[in-house]
């Protein structure tokens, strides 16, 4: 199915720069099934190509419905009954590809997230660069409820963010974690009304598809990559990107919009 169809299991669409990534089954909670996969799959490839073009500067995780991706399709697991080792075996490495796409896209990706937050939710969620959470989020591991392990990312992302111990007590005891306690732990980024959260989710967005794409793709590999580096390699990947932005036309637009007293216009740098 064409993501750019309104129909699709994920749609994509785009304000200018911006590309709008919208889980798009609220009926069902928005599960990744194989449906959703191969749409987000298309359209993590198609931002790629985008986003290295130029076409797309920033994206925009989010959901229709009341909850943004209640996890894997249990559903279906059921169906497959005795055959779900092979099924996963089979549905899992595509479906990791995609995660790792998004991921490391080289523009700013935003994930506005709501109600319930589960399973490979959670990978796709915090997969963002920043997350904006409603009140009514709730995340839950939920694996080990059913005799599975984390996928999707959801391991990597979470213990990240929270540390082990925290990330370890999210999979094991499946307890639901608030927004508010999301918040405290720094798994996401700020917590606002549920009515708000698509609009302020677009705003901030769209203000960083009007930035230094150049600048903040580099600031992305820095922190991305900090926790890997000793200090000597990232103070000379700092350098690096430093001299790099003050030679590239971002900077020389950035200086003087900033002497001129105006918004700087980056689209045209």
């Amino acid at each position: 199915m064409n993501p750019l169809d309104d129909n699709a299991a994920v749609t994509l669409a785009y304000r200018g720069a911006l590309a709008l990534v919208t889980m798009n089954r609220p009926e069902r909670a928005n599960v990744i099934d194989d449906d959703s996969g191969a749409a987000l799959a298309e359209i993590a490839r198609r931002l790629g190509e985008q986003a290295a073009s130029g076409q797309v500067r920033a994206v925009l995780l989010q959901a229709r419905g009341a909850q943004f991706c209640a996890g894997g399709d249990i559903a279906g697991m059921v169906r497959a009954a005795d055959r779900l080792g092979d099924k996963l075996d089979r549905g899992i490495p595509p479906l990791h590809d995609t995660i790792h796409r998004l991921a490391t896209l080289p523009v700013p990706v935003v994930s506005a997230v709501g109600g319930a937050v589960g399973g490979g939710g959670i990978g796709l969620a915090l997969c963002a660069d920043i997350v904006l959470a409603a009140e009514s989020m709730k995340l839950r591991g939920g694996y080990t409820a059913i005799g599975l392990t984390p996928d999707v990312g959801a391991s990597w992302f979470l213990t990240r963010r929270v540390g082990a111990q925290r990330a370890k007590y999210i999979f094991m005891s499946n307890r639901p974690v608030s927004a508010q306690q999301a918040l405290a732990w720094g798994l996401v980024c700020e917590v606002l009304p549920d009515a708000e959260l698509a609009d302020q989710a677009l705003a901030l967005a769209t203000s960083l598809a009007n930035g230094a794409t150049a600048a903040l793709g580099r600031v992305k590999t820095l922190v991305d990559g900090a926790m890997d580096r000793g200090l000597v390699e990232q103070l000379a990947l700092e350098h690096r990107f430093m001299v790099a932005s003050g030679r590239g036309a971002e900077s020389a637009e950035g200086v003087k919009a900033f002497i001129a007293k105006r918004a700087p216009d980056f689209g045209a740098a």
